[in-house]
Protein backbone atom coordinates (compact mmCIF):
# COMPACT_ATOMS: atom_id res chain seq x y z
CA UNK A 1 0.00 0.00 0.00
CA UNK A 2 1.32 3.44 -0.90
CA UNK A 3 2.08 5.76 1.99
CA UNK A 4 -0.58 8.28 0.96
CA UNK A 5 -3.23 5.56 1.39
CA UNK A 6 -2.12 4.73 4.92
CA UNK A 7 -3.73 6.35 7.98
CA UNK A 8 -2.23 8.87 10.35
CA UNK A 9 -1.54 7.15 13.67
CA UNK A 10 -2.39 8.88 16.94
CA UNK A 11 -0.88 7.67 20.20
CA UNK A 12 -3.05 8.49 23.20
CA UNK A 13 -6.81 8.84 23.63
CA UNK A 14 -6.77 11.83 25.97
CA UNK A 15 -8.10 15.30 25.13
CA UNK A 16 -5.33 16.15 22.64
CA UNK A 17 -5.32 12.76 20.92
CA UNK A 18 -9.10 12.90 20.48
CA UNK A 19 -8.82 16.46 19.16
CA UNK A 20 -6.27 15.26 16.59
CA UNK A 21 -8.75 12.61 15.49
CA UNK A 22 -11.50 15.24 15.13
CA UNK A 23 -9.29 17.45 12.97
CA UNK A 24 -8.35 14.51 10.75
CA UNK A 25 -12.03 13.63 10.35
CA UNK A 26 -12.79 17.23 9.44
CA UNK A 27 -10.21 17.03 6.66
CA UNK A 28 -11.42 13.59 5.47
CA UNK A 29 -8.13 12.01 6.45
CA UNK A 30 -7.85 8.39 7.59
CA UNK A 31 -6.56 7.82 11.11
CA UNK A 32 -6.03 5.12 13.69
CA UNK A 33 -5.78 5.84 17.43
CA UNK A 34 -4.08 3.73 20.11
CA UNK A 35 -5.04 4.17 23.77
CA UNK A 36 -3.21 2.13 26.40
CA UNK A 37 -6.10 2.33 28.87
CA UNK A 38 -9.48 0.61 28.89
CA UNK A 39 -11.21 3.84 27.93
CA UNK A 40 -10.47 7.11 26.20
CA UNK A 41 -9.56 9.72 28.77
CA UNK A 42 -8.23 6.97 31.04
CA UNK A 43 -5.65 9.28 32.62
CA UNK A 44 -8.32 11.88 33.38
CA UNK A 45 -10.38 9.23 35.16
CA UNK A 46 -7.46 8.80 37.57
CA UNK A 47 -8.28 12.28 38.87
CA UNK A 48 -12.00 12.23 38.14
CA UNK A 49 -12.82 13.87 41.49
CA UNK A 50 -10.62 16.94 40.89
CA UNK A 51 -12.05 20.23 39.66
CA UNK A 52 -9.98 21.67 36.84
CA UNK A 53 -9.29 25.40 36.96
CA UNK A 54 -10.03 26.23 33.31
CA UNK A 55 -13.68 26.73 32.25
CA UNK A 56 -15.29 24.71 29.47
CA UNK A 57 -14.56 27.35 26.82
CA UNK A 58 -10.86 26.40 26.99
CA UNK A 59 -11.42 22.64 27.21
CA UNK A 60 -13.41 21.82 24.06
CA UNK A 61 -11.62 21.61 20.74
CA UNK A 62 -13.34 23.45 17.87
CA UNK A 63 -13.26 20.57 15.39
CA UNK A 64 -14.49 18.17 18.08
CA UNK A 65 -17.33 20.54 18.92
CA UNK A 66 -18.41 20.64 15.26
CA UNK A 67 -18.58 16.84 15.16
CA UNK A 68 -20.49 16.62 18.42
CA UNK A 69 -23.07 19.23 17.44
CA UNK A 70 -23.95 17.04 14.45
CA UNK A 71 -25.15 14.38 16.90
CA UNK A 72 -27.46 16.65 18.90
CA UNK A 73 -24.92 17.04 21.70
CA UNK A 74 -25.39 20.10 23.90
CA UNK A 75 -22.31 22.03 24.89
CA UNK A 76 -21.83 22.70 28.64
CA UNK A 77 -21.94 26.28 29.90
CA UNK A 78 -18.70 27.73 28.54
CA UNK A 79 -17.93 29.62 31.77
CA UNK A 80 -18.57 26.74 34.19
CA UNK A 81 -15.89 24.65 35.89
CA UNK A 82 -15.97 20.85 35.69
CA UNK A 83 -14.42 17.89 37.43
CA UNK A 84 -12.38 15.32 35.55
CA UNK A 85 -15.41 13.01 35.69
CA UNK A 86 -17.66 15.62 34.08
CA UNK A 87 -15.04 16.28 31.42
CA UNK A 88 -15.05 12.58 30.59
CA UNK A 89 -18.84 12.12 30.67
CA UNK A 90 -19.85 15.30 28.87
CA UNK A 91 -17.06 15.53 26.31
CA UNK A 92 -14.60 12.65 25.90
CA UNK A 93 -17.17 9.86 25.89
CA UNK A 94 -19.60 11.47 23.41
CA UNK A 95 -16.69 12.30 21.10
CA UNK A 96 -15.35 8.74 21.30
CA UNK A 97 -18.82 7.37 20.49
CA UNK A 98 -19.11 9.47 17.32
CA UNK A 99 -19.60 7.22 14.30
CA UNK A 100 -16.57 8.74 12.56
CA UNK A 101 -14.28 8.27 15.58
CA UNK A 102 -15.07 5.04 17.46
CA UNK A 103 -14.40 2.49 14.67
CA UNK A 104 -10.79 3.68 14.41
CA UNK A 105 -9.93 3.72 18.13
CA UNK A 106 -8.05 0.76 19.65
CA UNK A 107 -8.37 0.56 23.45
CA UNK A 108 -6.07 -1.49 25.70
CA UNK A 109 -3.42 -0.95 23.03
CA UNK A 110 0.01 0.10 24.29
CA UNK A 111 2.55 1.31 21.74
CA UNK A 112 5.90 -0.25 22.55
CA UNK A 113 8.00 0.69 19.50
CA UNK A 114 7.91 2.80 16.34
CA UNK A 115 10.28 2.68 13.40
CA UNK A 116 10.54 3.12 9.64
CA UNK A 117 9.67 0.00 7.66
CA UNK A 118 12.80 -2.05 7.06
CA UNK A 119 15.14 0.66 8.38
CA UNK A 120 16.87 1.18 11.69
CA UNK A 121 17.67 4.64 13.05
CA UNK A 122 21.04 4.84 11.29
CA UNK A 123 19.73 4.22 7.76
CA UNK A 124 19.08 7.39 5.72
CA UNK A 125 18.60 6.20 2.13
CA UNK A 126 14.95 6.46 1.03
CA UNK A 127 13.96 6.92 4.67
CA UNK A 128 11.15 9.43 4.19
CA UNK A 129 9.52 7.23 1.57
CA UNK A 130 9.04 4.36 4.01
CA UNK A 131 5.93 4.12 6.20
CA UNK A 132 6.08 4.09 9.97
CA UNK A 133 5.70 0.67 11.56
CA UNK A 134 4.05 0.76 14.98
CA UNK A 135 4.40 -2.16 17.36
CA UNK A 136 1.36 -2.39 19.65
CA UNK A 137 0.76 -4.71 22.56
CA UNK A 138 -2.89 -5.75 22.96
CA UNK A 139 -3.21 -8.13 25.90
CA UNK A 140 -0.81 -11.00 25.23
CA UNK A 141 -0.57 -10.22 21.51
CA UNK A 142 1.83 -7.90 19.71
CA UNK A 143 0.47 -6.45 16.45
CA UNK A 144 2.14 -4.34 13.76
CA UNK A 145 0.40 -1.38 12.12
CA UNK A 146 1.62 0.89 9.33
CA UNK A 147 1.01 4.63 9.12
CA UNK A 148 2.07 7.51 6.91
CA UNK A 149 2.49 9.88 9.87
CA UNK A 150 2.45 9.69 13.66
CA UNK A 151 1.07 12.15 16.23
CA UNK A 152 2.36 11.24 19.70
CA UNK A 153 -0.14 12.56 22.26
CA UNK A 154 0.66 9.92 24.88
CA UNK A 155 1.19 12.43 27.68
CA UNK A 156 3.25 11.94 30.84
CA UNK A 157 0.68 10.97 33.49
CA UNK A 158 1.90 7.49 34.45
CA UNK A 159 5.59 8.41 34.40
CA UNK A 160 5.91 9.91 37.86
CA UNK A 161 8.99 11.72 39.07
CA UNK A 162 10.41 10.19 42.24
CA UNK A 163 10.31 12.21 45.46
CA UNK A 164 14.03 11.87 46.04
CA UNK A 165 16.26 14.88 45.46
CA UNK A 166 18.18 15.03 42.21
CA UNK A 167 15.38 13.35 40.27
CA UNK A 168 16.21 9.86 41.53
CA UNK A 169 14.46 7.58 43.99
CA UNK A 170 15.27 8.30 47.61
CA UNK A 171 16.78 5.41 49.56
CA UNK A 172 13.80 3.42 50.82
CA UNK A 173 11.31 5.01 48.42
CA UNK A 174 10.69 1.85 46.41
CA UNK A 175 10.68 -0.34 49.53
CA UNK A 176 7.93 1.81 51.08
CA UNK A 177 5.84 2.29 47.96
CA UNK A 178 2.77 0.90 49.71
CA UNK A 179 2.72 4.07 51.82
CA UNK A 180 3.27 6.42 48.88
CA UNK A 181 0.53 7.48 46.47
CA UNK A 182 1.77 9.08 43.24
CA UNK A 183 -1.02 11.30 41.93
CA UNK A 184 -4.02 13.14 43.36
CA UNK A 185 -5.92 10.97 45.86
CA UNK A 186 -9.66 11.24 46.40
CA UNK A 187 -9.11 12.27 50.00
CA UNK A 188 -12.74 12.92 50.95
CA UNK A 189 -14.21 9.77 49.43
CA UNK A 190 -12.29 6.79 48.05
CA UNK A 191 -9.17 7.39 50.16
CA UNK A 192 -10.77 8.86 53.29
CA UNK A 193 -9.91 5.91 55.53
CA UNK A 194 -6.34 5.95 54.27
CA UNK A 195 -5.71 9.51 55.45
CA UNK A 196 -8.13 10.36 58.27
CA UNK A 197 -6.41 11.10 61.60
CA UNK A 198 -3.06 10.26 59.99
CA UNK A 199 0.17 12.22 59.75
CA UNK A 200 0.30 12.85 56.00
CA UNK A 201 3.20 14.36 54.07
CA UNK A 202 2.68 15.95 50.65
CA UNK A 203 5.74 16.36 48.40
CA UNK A 204 5.62 18.79 45.49
CA UNK A 205 4.93 22.44 44.71
CA UNK A 206 2.47 22.54 41.81
CA UNK A 207 -1.31 22.68 41.49
CA UNK A 208 -1.63 18.96 42.18
CA UNK A 209 0.12 19.33 45.52
CA UNK A 210 -2.05 22.31 46.43
CA UNK A 211 -5.19 20.33 45.52
CA UNK A 212 -4.07 17.45 47.72
CA UNK A 213 -3.38 19.79 50.67
CA UNK A 214 -6.69 21.64 50.34
CA UNK A 215 -8.57 18.33 50.40
CA UNK A 216 -6.58 17.12 53.39
CA UNK A 217 -7.46 20.34 55.19
CA UNK A 218 -11.16 19.63 54.63
CA UNK A 219 -10.59 16.14 56.01
CA UNK A 220 -8.91 17.73 59.03
CA UNK A 221 -12.15 19.62 59.78
CA UNK A 222 -13.94 16.28 60.09
CA UNK A 223 -11.05 14.37 61.67
CA UNK A 224 -9.03 16.87 63.75
CA UNK A 225 -6.16 14.46 64.46
CA UNK A 226 -5.17 14.62 60.80
CA UNK A 227 -1.76 16.28 60.44
CA UNK A 228 -0.45 17.80 57.21
CA UNK A 229 3.22 18.28 56.34
CA UNK A 230 4.26 19.91 53.09
CA UNK A 231 7.75 19.39 51.64
CA UNK A 232 8.95 21.56 48.74
CA UNK A 233 12.27 22.11 47.02
CA UNK A 234 11.61 25.79 46.28
CA UNK A 235 13.64 28.44 48.08
CA UNK A 236 10.68 30.78 48.50
CA UNK A 237 7.19 29.59 49.45
CA UNK A 238 5.72 32.64 47.73
CA UNK A 239 6.67 31.12 44.38
CA UNK A 240 3.79 28.64 44.69
CA UNK A 241 1.12 31.30 45.21
CA UNK A 242 0.97 32.17 41.50
CA UNK A 243 -0.96 35.14 40.15
CA UNK A 244 -3.80 34.91 42.68
CA UNK A 245 -6.25 37.77 41.94
CA UNK A 246 -4.31 38.70 38.78
CA UNK A 247 -4.80 35.26 37.21
CA UNK A 248 -7.11 35.28 34.18
CA UNK A 249 -8.42 31.90 35.39
CA UNK A 250 -10.07 32.68 38.76
CA UNK A 251 -10.16 29.02 39.82
CA UNK A 252 -6.40 28.73 39.26
CA UNK A 253 -5.72 31.98 41.10
CA UNK A 254 -7.92 30.80 43.99
CA UNK A 255 -5.58 27.86 44.65
CA UNK A 256 -2.75 30.25 45.50
CA UNK A 257 -5.02 32.38 47.68
CA UNK A 258 -6.31 29.39 49.64
CA UNK A 259 -2.93 27.79 50.21
CA UNK A 260 -1.50 31.09 51.48
CA UNK A 261 -4.36 31.33 53.96
CA UNK A 262 -3.69 27.81 55.27
CA UNK A 263 -0.02 28.61 55.79
CA UNK A 264 -0.76 31.88 57.59
CA UNK A 265 -3.27 30.11 59.85
CA UNK A 266 -0.79 27.31 60.71
CA UNK A 267 -3.06 24.62 59.28
CA UNK A 268 -0.07 22.90 57.68
CA UNK A 269 3.62 22.50 58.52
CA UNK A 270 5.82 23.66 55.65
CA UNK A 271 9.41 22.54 55.05
CA UNK A 272 11.18 24.39 52.26
CA UNK A 273 13.65 24.12 50.69
CA UNK A 274 13.84 20.45 51.65
CA UNK A 275 15.71 17.81 49.65
CA UNK A 276 14.46 14.29 50.45
CA UNK A 277 17.27 11.73 50.54
CA UNK A 278 16.05 8.73 52.50
CA UNK A 279 12.85 7.13 53.81
CA UNK A 280 13.11 4.87 56.85
CA UNK A 281 10.30 2.64 58.11
CA UNK A 282 10.32 1.97 61.83
CA UNK A 283 7.33 0.21 63.40
CA UNK A 284 5.17 1.13 60.39
CA UNK A 285 5.98 4.85 60.77
CA UNK A 286 8.08 6.67 58.19
CA UNK A 287 10.96 9.03 58.84
CA UNK A 288 12.10 11.27 55.99
CA UNK A 289 15.75 12.26 56.05
CA UNK A 290 16.76 15.26 53.99
CA UNK A 291 18.69 18.49 53.75
CA UNK A 292 17.27 21.91 54.58
CA UNK A 293 19.64 24.85 54.16
CA UNK A 294 22.59 22.43 54.18
CA UNK A 295 21.47 21.04 57.52
CA UNK A 296 20.45 17.40 57.85
CA UNK A 297 16.88 17.13 59.12
CA UNK A 298 14.50 14.29 59.98
CA UNK A 299 10.71 14.39 59.71
CA UNK A 300 9.34 11.70 61.99
CA UNK A 301 6.11 9.81 62.57
CA UNK A 302 4.71 9.99 59.05
CA UNK A 303 1.94 7.54 58.17
CA UNK A 304 1.39 8.31 54.47
CA UNK A 305 3.09 10.22 51.65
CA UNK A 306 1.36 11.84 48.69
CA UNK A 307 3.82 12.46 45.87
CA UNK A 308 2.95 15.36 43.59
CA UNK A 309 6.45 15.94 42.24
CA UNK A 310 5.45 15.98 38.59
CA UNK A 311 5.88 13.67 35.64
CA UNK A 312 8.33 13.01 32.84
CA UNK A 313 7.86 11.79 29.24
CA UNK A 314 8.38 8.19 28.17
CA UNK A 315 10.74 8.27 25.19
CA UNK A 316 11.42 4.53 25.04
CA UNK A 317 9.17 3.69 22.10
CA UNK A 318 10.72 6.40 19.89
CA UNK A 319 14.24 5.00 20.15
CA UNK A 320 14.41 3.98 16.47
CA UNK A 321 13.24 7.41 15.30
CA UNK A 322 15.24 10.57 14.76
CA UNK A 323 13.51 12.54 17.47
CA UNK A 324 14.96 15.31 19.63
CA UNK A 325 14.06 16.40 23.15
CA UNK A 326 15.60 19.27 25.10
CA UNK A 327 18.36 17.97 27.35
CA UNK A 328 17.03 19.62 30.52
CA UNK A 329 13.27 20.18 30.16
CA UNK A 330 12.84 17.06 27.96
CA UNK A 331 10.32 19.04 25.90
CA UNK A 332 10.21 19.48 22.15
CA UNK A 333 13.40 21.56 21.65
CA UNK A 334 11.77 24.71 20.25
CA UNK A 335 9.52 25.01 23.32
CA UNK A 336 12.21 24.68 25.97
CA UNK A 337 13.06 28.37 26.41
CA UNK A 338 9.36 29.23 26.63
CA UNK A 339 8.59 26.84 29.51
CA UNK A 340 11.89 26.26 31.34
CA UNK A 341 11.30 27.27 35.00
CA UNK A 342 15.00 28.11 35.29
CA UNK A 343 14.33 31.02 32.94
CA UNK A 344 10.90 32.16 34.16
CA UNK A 345 7.87 30.92 36.06
CA UNK A 346 5.29 32.04 33.51
CA UNK A 347 2.43 29.62 33.02
CA UNK A 348 1.28 31.36 29.85
CA UNK A 349 3.13 30.18 26.74
CA UNK A 350 2.50 31.77 23.36
CA UNK A 351 0.53 29.77 20.83
CA UNK A 352 2.60 27.52 18.60
CA UNK A 353 2.12 24.79 16.06
CA UNK A 354 3.71 22.59 13.42
CA UNK A 355 6.82 24.73 12.91
CA UNK A 356 7.85 24.49 16.57
CA UNK A 357 6.87 20.82 16.89
CA UNK A 358 8.57 19.58 13.71
CA UNK A 359 11.13 16.80 14.21
CA UNK A 360 14.03 15.53 12.10
CA UNK A 361 11.92 12.42 11.52
CA UNK A 362 9.55 13.72 8.86
CA UNK A 363 5.82 13.47 9.68
CA UNK A 364 6.41 12.52 13.33
CA UNK A 365 5.13 15.00 15.92
CA UNK A 366 5.08 15.06 19.71
CA UNK A 367 2.11 17.09 20.97
CA UNK A 368 0.15 17.78 24.13
CA UNK A 369 1.58 17.40 27.62
CA UNK A 370 4.44 15.26 26.33
CA UNK A 371 5.62 18.13 24.12
CA UNK A 372 6.20 20.10 27.35
CA UNK A 373 8.44 17.38 28.81
CA UNK A 374 8.82 17.90 32.55
CA UNK A 375 7.32 21.40 32.58
CA UNK A 376 3.98 21.60 34.43
CA UNK A 377 2.37 24.59 32.68
CA UNK A 378 0.40 22.86 29.92
CA UNK A 379 -3.22 23.80 29.11
CA UNK A 380 -5.57 21.66 26.98
CA UNK A 381 -6.24 24.63 24.69
CA UNK A 382 -2.54 24.70 23.82
CA UNK A 383 -2.67 21.08 22.70
CA UNK A 384 -5.77 21.71 20.59
CA UNK A 385 -3.97 24.45 18.68
CA UNK A 386 -0.94 22.20 18.26
CA UNK A 387 -2.90 19.40 16.58
CA UNK A 388 -4.97 21.81 14.47
CA UNK A 389 -1.72 23.12 13.00
CA UNK A 390 -0.06 19.70 12.68
CA UNK A 391 -3.07 18.13 10.93
CA UNK A 392 -3.24 21.08 8.56
CA UNK A 393 0.41 20.49 7.64
CA UNK A 394 -0.08 16.75 7.20
CA UNK A 395 -2.91 17.44 4.74
CA UNK A 396 -0.94 20.03 2.79
CA UNK A 397 -2.68 23.15 4.05
CA UNK A 398 0.48 25.06 4.96
CA UNK A 399 -1.27 28.40 5.22
CA UNK A 400 -3.50 27.06 8.01
CA UNK A 401 -0.55 25.26 9.60
CA UNK A 402 1.41 28.50 9.96
CA UNK A 403 -1.54 30.51 11.27
CA UNK A 404 -1.89 30.92 15.04
CA UNK A 405 -5.48 30.76 16.26
CA UNK A 406 -5.33 30.83 20.03
CA UNK A 407 -5.90 33.28 22.85
CA UNK A 408 -4.64 31.84 26.13
CA UNK A 409 -5.59 33.05 29.63
CA UNK A 410 -2.72 34.76 31.45
CA UNK A 411 -1.44 33.43 34.75
CA UNK A 412 -0.95 36.80 36.41
CA UNK A 413 2.75 36.18 37.05
CA UNK A 414 5.41 35.96 34.37
CA UNK A 415 8.62 35.73 36.31
CA UNK A 416 10.21 36.16 39.69
CA UNK A 417 13.68 37.54 40.25
CA UNK A 418 15.92 36.64 43.16
CA UNK A 419 14.51 39.43 45.32
CA UNK A 420 10.99 38.09 44.96
CA UNK A 421 9.77 40.96 42.79
CA UNK A 422 7.17 39.73 40.33
CA UNK A 423 6.59 40.85 36.79
CA UNK A 424 2.89 40.49 36.12
CA UNK A 425 1.32 39.57 32.83
CA UNK A 426 -0.58 42.46 31.35
CA UNK A 427 1.18 45.15 33.36
CA UNK A 428 3.55 47.89 32.27
CA UNK A 429 6.25 47.08 34.83
CA UNK A 430 8.50 45.59 32.22
CA UNK A 431 6.90 45.55 28.75
CA UNK A 432 9.75 43.61 27.17
CA UNK A 433 9.68 40.85 29.75
CA UNK A 434 5.90 40.75 29.69
CA UNK A 435 5.85 40.42 25.93
CA UNK A 436 8.47 37.68 25.85
CA UNK A 437 6.72 35.68 28.52
CA UNK A 438 3.05 36.18 27.84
Amino acid sequence: MKNDKLPVAIIGGGPVGLAAAAHLVKRNERFILFEAGASVGANVLDWAHVKIFSPWKYNIDKAAKELLLQTGWKSPDKESISTGSELYTNYFLPLYNHALIKPFVHLNSKVIAIGRKGLDKMKSANREAQPFVIQVRQGTNTILFEARAVIDASGTWHNNNPIGSGGVFAFGELENSDKILYGIPDVLNVHKNRYKNKNVLVAGSGHSAINSILELDKLKDEFPETQIKWVLRKNNIKDVYGGQEKDALPARGALGIKIEELIKNDRISVYTPFQIQEIINENNKLTLIGMQYDIKKALNGIDEIISNTGNRPDMSFTRELRVDFDSSVESVPALADLIDPNIHSCGTVRAHGEAELRQKEKDFYVVGMKSYGRAPTFLMATGYEQVRSVVAALTGDWEAAKRVELDLPETGVCSSDASGNDTCCGTEKDPKKTKSCC
